[in-house]
C-alpha cells in the first residue's frame, strides 16, 4: 500500500474544477494522490491527532485525505481489481483503489469534502453517495444528475457534510454489472462533538454476494438468485478477520447490504440495540434490544452493545446457506440412501472415485481433505480449538478478552475457558426422557360441524 498510515496535510497550488464536472488538464496537476491497497487484512487507522475515534473496516482500510484551504480532498480510482476471497481463491472484480470494496471514507459532521473520481474501468461510471444529504447535481446518478464519467476521465464532487451517520458509496451507472462486480465502499461521518455517541470499538463492513463457478475467476453478472459466494467485505470465512474487544468496551458494528436479499445478522453471547440506520441515528428512547438484526437490500444498520462476556462468540448471517462456500444448488439430498455398494461399482469404472457423501448428513465435509477444482474453496471450512467449525461465507468470531489492550485489534488467539465451563460428555447413567402420555384411541373423539350456508358465518 502507498501512503496508507498517515494523512496528507499539505496544501495544493492551482485551481480545482468544482461541481460534478470533468477535471481540466490544468486542474489535473492539483489532484491529490490516489493511494492503493492489495492486502486483504484489517488495517486500523492510527488515532493520533484525530478529533474522532476512527472506524475499523473489517478486512479493509480508510482512504487518506489532504487538507486544501479548509476542504478535505479524497481521490477514488474506479478500476479492475483482484481480491483474495480467502486463502486459495481470488476473484477478478471491479472496485476502487486496488480493492473491493473500496477504501472507507471518513469525515466529520460539518466538513466540506471534495472527492475526485478517476475512471479506469472499460466503461463509463458514476458514484452515488448513498444516504448523504447533498445538492442534486452531486447525487451521482448517471444521465439524471450528471453526465457519466467517461473512460480515462476524472470528475470531482464537492459538498458539505450535513449529518453524522453510517453511509456508503456505489455506482449509479450500469448498476447490475458494476455492483455485481464488487463496486462499493463505506462512507462514515463522525459527530462534530467527539464525546457524542462515543464507543471504544467501532467496526464496519459491507455485505456482497457473487456467483463464481468453481475453476473460474469472474462473477456472473446476470445472476438474480443463484449466488454461491456470500461475503463480508468481499471475504468469506475463514478469510474474515475476527472482531476483538476488551471486556467492558462499548462496541459499535456498522453493516451495509448491497446483495440481492436480506441478511439476519446474529451475534452470540450479547444483547445489542439497533442504534442507527442509513437515515440517521435512532434516539435512545426508540431503540430496541436484539440479538439478530435483519438488514434488507440497500440498508445500513449500526448496532451497539457492551462487550461484557469474555470468550469467542460466533457472529454470522443466520441464513444457513450464507455460511457456506461455493455451494452447489443442484446437489440432491442423499440422507438415508445406502451408497456403499454403489461406491464399489463406481471405483471399477472410475479408479479415482473416493467416497460416497451425504448418506448421514454433510457434517463430514467439515473435516474432509479432497481435491478441489482450481480457484475454489471447500463448502465448509475453518478449524477451531475443538475441531472443524463447519462454516464458511458470512461467519467470523467476536473475541472478548479481559486483557485486550485499548486500540489493539490483533487476534488474541483462542479463548482459554475457566475450568468446568465447557460442555462435555456425560459420564453417568443417562436418565429416561420424559414423554407425554397419549390418550387411548377409544377415548379420543372429534366433533365436526359443517356450516349450512354463508348466513351462519
Amino acid at each position: 500500500m502507498t501512503s496508507r498510515r498517515h494523512f496528507l496535510r499539505n496544501s495544493v497550488a492551482g485551481a480545482v474544477a468544482l461541481g460534478a464536472g470533468i477535471v481540466s488538464r490544468t486542474a489535473a496537476a492539483a489532484i491529490p494522490e490516489a493511494p492503493s491497497a492489495s492486502d486483504a487484512s484489517t488495517q486500523a487507522t492510527p488515532r493520533d491527532g484525530l478529533p474522532y475515534n476512527p472506524v475499523v473496516t473489517l478486512n479493509g482500510w480508510t482512504l487518506p485525505y489532504r487538507m486544501n484551504r479548509g476542504v478535505k480532498e479524497f481521490h477514488l480510482v474506479a478500476e479492475p481489481v483482484v481480491r483474495e476471497i480467502a486463502p486459495g481463491m481470488t476473484a477478478r472484480l471491479w472496485g476502487y483503489n486496488g480493492q473491493s470494496p473500496g477504501p472507507t471514507i471518513e469525515c466529520v459532521e460539518g466538513d466540506r469534502v471534495r472527492l475526485f473520481v478517476t475512471n479506469k474501468l472499460p466503461e463509463h461510471t458514476a458514484v452515488h453517495w448513498h444516504g448523504l444529504l447533498l445538492p442534486n447535481g452531486m447525487d451521482g446518478v448517471g444521465g439524471l444528475t450528471q453526465k457519466q464519467i467517461p473512460v480515462g476521465k476524472t470528475y470531482v464532487y464537492e459538498f458539505d457534510i450535513r449529518k453524522s451517520g453510517t453511509f456508503m458509496y456505489h455506482p449509479h451507472a450500469d448498476e447490475m454489472v458494476q455492483m455485481a462486480m464488487g463496486m462499493m465502499g463505506l462512507f462514515i461521518v463522525h459527530p462534530k462533538n467527539p464525546a457524542e455517541r462515543r464507543v471504544e470499538r467501532d467496526y464496519a463492513f459491507l455485505l456482497a454476494a457473487y456467483d463464481i463457478d468453481p475453476g473460474s475467476y469472474t462473477p456472473r453478472v446476470n445472476t438474480m438468485t443463484e449466488f454461491n459466494i456470500w461475503t463480508w467485505n468481499s471475504r468469506v470465512f475463514p478469510g474474515i478477520d475476527p472482531l476483538v474487544a476488551r471486556t467492558g468496551d462499548r462496541v459499535r458494528i456498522r453493516v451495509g447490504n448491497l446483495t440481492m436479499t436480506n441478511h439476519p445478522i446474529h451475534l452470540h453471547g450479547h444483547i445489542f440495540e439497533v442504534a442507527g440506520t442509513d437515515g440517521g441515528w435512532v434516539p435512545k428512547s426508540a431503540r430496541w434490544p436484539e440479538v439478530t438484526a435483519d438488514i434488507a437490500v440497500g440498508q445500513m444498520r449500526a448496532i451497539e452493545f457492551v462487550a461484557d462476556a469474555p470468550g469467542d462468540w460466533a457472529f454470522h448471517c443466520h441464513k444457513s446457506h450464507h455460511t457456506m462456500n461455493a455451494m452447489g444448488h443442484a446437489v440432491p439430498n442423499l440422507i438415508g440412501v445406502e451408497q456403499r455398494d454403489l461406491a464399489k461399482k463406481m471405483r471399477k469404472l472410475l479408479p479415482g472415485y473416493t467416497m460416497p457423501m451425504g448418506s448421514e448428513g454433510m457434517a463430514e465435509m467439515g473435516d474432509m481433505q479432497m481435491a478441489l477444482p482450481e480457484n475454489t474453496l471447500p463448502m465448509m471450512t475453518g478449524r477451531g480449538p475443538f475441531g472443524p467449525l463447519e462454516m464458511g461465507g458470512m461467519f467470523t468470531v467476536f473475541k472478548v478478552r479481559d486483557d485486550q489492550p485499548a486500540g489493539d485489534y490483533r487476534d488474541p488467539g483462542w479463548y482459554t475457558h475457566p475450568a468446568g465451563t465447557v460442555a462435555s460428555e456425560w459420564q453417568g447413567s443417562a436418565p429416561e426422557p420424559a414423554r407425554a402420555d397419549a390418550p387411548p384411541a377409544s377415548e379420543s373423539s372429534v366433533q365436526v360441524i359443517k356450516p349450512g350456508s354463508h348466513d351462519h358465518h
